[in-house]
Formats: structure tokens, C-alpha cells, sequence
């Protein structure tokens, strides 16, 4: 979208709440990737209209989305996993401040590890599951989401667009290619997978919507 839509959109968003603008102030600071304010507006919608009991989030990092999504459906119960220690922590304090620790679960640890760990449990089933973590590995993260996932959840993919290098079928860049191949692979497989229906949509950095028939 070019910048006079974008600003457009953001001068229409609801107004964030003080500890919104901490967290992503922290992130700011600290240089760490979350969703942009369009971006979460419109996951935080998508939460509201499904209103999921139980969600399933791939990459904490500082605890700002499931934050977020714990604000647009305060009776869902939200595990999340992050498997960077500094990210860890900074996501424990985030909950504990905004007193979410009962509504939020933090697992540590590797996410293709841990979703073969939860899967184990058959009674772990997922309304909502969002994956928001290493771009190369999402075909993975899905593929070990699909038997948590209930009958009719969705899965939210975010940066599916990566900056829009995804578009370009020649470009080129030595730290960027692969995971760009990666993705344009996992789109192209994802919009042809059997047992979803998804949309991909030009909002944030790209947003996958697989909803499973």
C-alpha cells in the first residue's frame, strides 16, 4: 500500500491504551519485529468475530500480540511459544504487568519441538493458531499445527508478503533469497492445500488466512 493509504488507515485505527505504546516503544527500542498497527487491528478483528476459546501463537517474542489478542477476546485462554531466553523473559514481564498471567501460557522452547510436544495430547485442539515466527520454517509450523487445529479454526500466517520481495520471481539479495523462495513455496502450497480455504491478503507484511473445511 503506498504511504498516503497507510497513513489514511492508521489515522482511522481505535486509540491504543498507554501499555500499548510502552510494548511497542520496547520493541522500538529494542529492535524486535512485531505486528504493525494495521496489522494487529486486523488480527485483534478477526478475533472478535471468530471469538476463539483457544489460541495457539508461534513466535511470542515480547508478548505484544498475545497481548493484543488477549485484549480482543479476554475469555480466550492463549498458549504461546518462544524460544528466544531474552524475548522469553521480556514477554513474562509484559503479561505479568497487565496481569494477563492466568489468561496467557509462555512455553520456552524450540516451536517444532514443543507443537510435537502438545500434540501428544489429543485433548490439545486450537480454535486460532497465528504463526509469526521463522519465515523459512512456516511449512513446518503448519504442518505440526494441523492436528491441533479444531474442526472450522483457522490459522493466521503473518509476513507472507515479506516487504513484497515475494512478488519479484527474480530477486535477488544473499541474505534474503532463500527465505523469500521459502515463502513464495509456502504460499503457493498453502492456497492449494486440500483441507483449507485461504485468502492472502495485502494488510501489514501479508496476511494468510487458512480456514480449515
Amino acid at each position: 500500500m503506498d504511504e498516503q493509504l497507510l497513513n489514511y488507515l492508521n489515522s482511522h485505527l481505535p486509540p491504543s491504551e498507554d501499555w500499548v505504546k510502552d510494548i511497542e516503544q520496547q520493541a522500538h527500542i529494542d529492535r524486535v519485529p512485531i505486528m504493525d498497527s494495521i496489522g494487529i487491528n486486523f488480527l485483534m478483528q478477526l478475533i472478535r468475530l471468530s471469538k476463539p476459546k483457544r489460541i495457539l501463537e508461534i513466535g511470542a517474542a515480547i508478548g505484544y500480540s498475545a497481548l493484543r489478542m488477549s485484549e480482543a477476546n479476554p475469555e480466550a485462554t492463549i498458549t504461546t511459544i518462544e524460544k528466544d531466553d531474552k524475548r522469553y523473559q521480556q514477554a513474562i514481564e509484559n503479561i505479568r504487568k497487565n496481569n494477563r498471567e492466568a489468561a496467557i501460557k509462555i512455553i520456552y522452547g524450540d516451536a517444532i519441538e514443543e507443537l510435537s510436544r502438545l500434540a501428544e495430547n489429543k485433548n490439545n485442539t486450537y480454535d486460532f493458531i497465528f504463526i509469526d515466527a521463522a519465515k523459512g520454517s512456516y511449512k513446518r509450523f503448519f504442518e505440526l499445527c494441523f492436528p491441533l487445529l479444531a474442526d472450522h479454526g483457522v490459522i493466521i500466517s503473518d509476513n507472507v508478503l515479506f516487504r513484497g520481495y515475494v512478488l519479484d520471481p527474480n530477486f535477488d539479495h544473499p541474505r534474503y533469497k532463500k527465505m523469500v523462495e521459502k515463502i513464495r513455496s509456502y504460499n503457493e502450497w498453502l492456497v492449494n492445500h486440500p483441507s483449507f480455504i485461504t485468502t492472502i491478503l495485502p494488510i501489514g507484511d501479508g496476511v494468510a488466512i487458512s480456514y480449515k473445511k
